[in-house]
C-alpha cells in the first residue's frame, strides 16, 4: 500500500480508488487497486533494463490495462518477440493473469 501512497504523491492522483479502502470497498473493483500507470512503469523500467537508458527514447507502447492490480500483488513484464522491433509485452500478476498486454515498439536495438 505504500507504494501507491507515494505513487499518488509524485502523481498528484488521490482518487479513493486507490487510497481508500472503505471508498474503494464500495466500487465494482470490490477494493483498493493501484495506479495503472504505476504497473506501467515497470515496462519502461524492463526496457531500461534490457535494453539501455538510450532504448527509452524512441520506444513505443500500445498497452490495454485488461485487470486490476491488488495491494499485495506480486507483478512479472514479460516480452515475447526478442531481437524483433515490435514485440508483445504484458505484465502478469502472481496467478499468471495479465494486468496489461500490448505492443511494444523499440528502435533498432
Amino acid at each position: 500500500m505504500q507504494a501507491i501512497r507515494d505513487y499518488a504523491e509524485i502523481t498528484g492522483d488521490y482518487n479513493p480508488i486507490h487510497l481508500d479502502p472503505e471508498f474503494a470497498a464500495k466500487t465494482p473493483m470490490g477494493g483498493v487497486i493501484a495506479h495503472g500507470t504505476l504497473s506501467m512503469n515497470l515496462i519502461w523500467r524492463h526496457i531500461e533494463l534490457n535494453h539501455g537508458r538510450a532504448a527509452l527514447q524512441g520506444a513505443q507502447l500500445d498497452i490495454k490495462f485488461v485487470a486490476p492490480v491488488r495491494v499485495g500483488d506480486t507483478l512479472t513484464v514479460t516480452v515475447a518477440g526478442d531481437g524483433q522491433a515490435e514485440r508483445q509485452v504484458s505484465v502478469v500478476n502472481q496467478s499468471g493473469l495479465a494486468v496489461i498486454d500490448g505492443v511494444l515498439r523499440l528502435q533498432a536495438d
